[in-house]
Parts: C-alpha cells; structure tokens; sequence
C-alpha cells in the first residue's frame, strides 16, 4: 500500500513537489514542497484520510476559506487548498524558524522578555481570529512558528471544521477536539459553544511551559491529564 507521501506526491505533482516530511500531528503529515508555479518552498498539509472522510472536503473547504481571509502579521499564511485523489489538503507558507516546541526542546525555559514577546504576538493573532468568529481549539507550541525571529500560529481552520463535524464515524467527540496538556475545561467537556476563552487558557497553557520548563499539569496519561485541568 502507498505511503501517505507517496499519493500526495501523485495528487498534487501538476502544482507541487514535496521533498520530505516535517512533522505529523492534529489530524495529518505536513510536507516540505516546492511551488512549481511560483518557485517558492511551502508546506503542503495532508488532512489523515479518516480524519477528512468524517468532516467532509465541503465542511473543511469551506472553513479553510474562512482561515485564508485572516491576515495578520503573526498568523501563517494560507495559500491554497482542495481535494485531489482522495485527499484532503492545504497549503502553508514555509516557516523556516522552527516551531516554539524545537525551541523548548533545546532550552527547556525561555527568557522572560521572550517568552512574553511570543506570547503577546500568539494573543494578537487569536484576538484577530476571534473578532472573525474563528476559535483555534489546538494552541501549543507545535503551531507556534518562527520566520526571522517573528511568532506565527498555524492550523487554522481545521479544528474549526472538526468540531462542526457531526459525523457518526468520528473516533472522537466532534467539539472535544485539542491537545490534553494544552485544553480548556470547556473543550476536555465537549461543550457545544466554544469561544476564545479556550484559546486564551491553551495560551496560558504555553506561557507557563515557557516559564517553567514544564507543563502546568503533567501526568503518565492523556486521562490524568485532562482530570487535572478539570480540576
């Protein structure tokens, strides 16, 4: 059976060209390509098959269209977007800086004066979103960027589309959607009407992991977890 990259190599060889993997996670692989037709370098996202088959391609183009009219200097670009051979994909600009999680993982604890710089960048970025009635849902360091030193959050839209998913082949509850060291009460509880307080608390979540070198609430399970936020 084909790998993941290997298909999406197939579908989207007329614009794209990946290279090699950079990450898995929050529902899909991401991809290092190069734009064929703008000669730039992006990152191509490639929603899990599953994942994309119990949204929906409607559902989650359409909330990706809402994510592309966000400009904001501390949001990561979205540049395209569509269905092909089955699969669910979007296109990121290409961040060159590393992830917040990269950054943890070499220095355990940042300064203070740079943990609030990044933290008040993320905080402006989820205020704009907010004021577009977008709700992230998945605030962690791994969607927290850099591109010469500036902060960028990126996946929106799909955990947007996730929670609006009433699918019954979903192996998760639609609106509990998110990563356990980084989730609100609200959305661990699977509450109907999520607003940005989720965000500003999964925030809060990365500031003092930032600060600390640790998560508020560690644990040996993702339950242990999540009671501790509950908590």
């Amino acid at each position: 059976m084909d790998s993941i990259f290997e298909r999406a190599g197939r579908a989207l060889s007329d614009r794209y060209r990946l290279e090699r993997e950079l990450g898995a996670g929050g529902g899909g692989h991401v991809f290092l390509a190069d734009d064929l037709r703008h000669g730039r370098k992006v990152a191509v996202k490639i929603l899990d098959p599953e994942l994309a088959a119990a949204i929906g391609p409607d559902r989650f183009l359409r909330e990706i269209q809402i994510s592309a009219r966000m400009m904001h200097p501390h949001v990561l670009p979205l540049l395209d977007s569509g269905t092909n051979d089955g699969l669910t994909w979007f296109v990121m600009a290409h961040a060159g800086g590393g992830t917040l999680r990269d950054r943890l993982l070499s220095q355990t604890q940042l300064p203070i004066d740079e943990a609030i710089r990044i933290a008040s960048a993320v905080a402006e970025a989820l205020d704009n979103a907010q004021r577009h009635g977008v709700v992230h849902r998945d605030v962690k360091p791994e969607n927290i960027l850099f591109e010469d030193g500036n902060p960028l959050l990126a996946d929106f839209g799909i955990a947007r589309a996730i929670a609006g998913s009433d699918a019954p082949t979903m192996t998760i509850p639609a609106a509990a959607i998110g990563t356990p060291a980084y989730m609100s009460p609200e959305q661990i509880s699977a509450e109907p009407n999520i607003t940005g307080a989720a965000d500003q608390y999964s925030l809060a979540c990365v500031l003092f992991e930032m600060l600390g070198g640790r998560l508020p609430y560690p644990g040996a399970t993702s339950s242990s977890i999540l009671q501790q936020h509950l908590s």
